[in-house]
């Protein structure tokens, strides 16, 4: 199952959908271009499903004793990994850090980087991808409230 098989909802403003649980995120695979036809159990990207413009994001499970099977870096996309359940192993530049529910690591483009779960449990991560150096204002000068206040409906 790949993202294009989301069931969206758009709105003129929003994208939105329910990707089930993510016990079940290996239901979803990524085929990578130069992988050979190989599939990549637990990875979904949204950035098509939801037609982001300014950023990747996968929602990824990797299962008790799985690892990456390759060291990356990007050409221009830094990376945040945001670690929600279970523990595993990030390895960048040569350095291995813990993780485990809570943990978070941003890695510049140049970084060379693995990970893997070593654990009896399945290792639940979001990875956000955006172009390096593109945010030019803070998250808090960028919003603007607005007078309505929130009406929902009964």
């Amino acid at each position: 199952m790949s993202a294009t098989q989301l069931d969206v909802t758009h709105g003129q403003h929003f994208s939105g959908s329910h990707i089930g649980a993510f016990s079940d995120l290996d239901h979803y695979q990524f085929f990578h271009p130069q992988g050979k036809g190989r599939g990549y159990p637990g990875k979904l990207f949204l950035k098509e499903a939801l037609a982001l413009s300014s950023m990747e994001v996968s929602i990824n499970k990797l299962g008790p004793g799985q690892s990456m099977p390759f060291s990356h870096t990007h050409t221009a996309h830094e990376e945040l990994y945001i670690f929600l359940k279970g523990h595993g192993q990030f390895l960048v530049d040569g350095t291995v850090i813990d993780v485990q529910e809570g943990s978070v690591i941003r890695i510049a483009p140049e970084g060379v980087r693995s990970w893997r779960n070593q654990s009896q449990e399945d290792l639940h991560y979001i990875v956000i991808q955006a172009m390096a150096g593109s945010l030019s204002t803070s998250t808090i000068e960028d919003g603007v409230m607005c007078a309505d206040k929130p009406v929902w409906p009964d």
